[in-house]
């Protein structure tokens, strides 16, 4: 954990020594890649949940449809 602390405080500095339209920049880049990963984890979770629907994992119905097989 220390080690990990140690490399996010040195980031945090190599941050802080660029100028402000740098610093600026990359935080741009930053939340364009982070709002990238966000989308390649929705599409891979949408297609995980379309395959075990394929697969017959996953079944549609109503609330009082769950409480019925629940009941079983």
């Amino acid at each position: 954990m220390l080690k990990k602390t140690s490399t996010f405080q040195k980031a945090i500095e190599a941050v802080e020594a660029l100028d402000p339209e740098a610093q600026a920049i990359l935080v741009d880049i930053v939340q364009k890649r982070l709002k990238q990963q966000r989308q390649d984890d929705l599409l891979k979770e949408v297609a995980q949940t379309e395959s075990d629907y394929d697969q017959g994992n996953v079944h549609r119905g109503s609330v009082a449809d769950l409480m019925a097989e629940l009941d079983e």
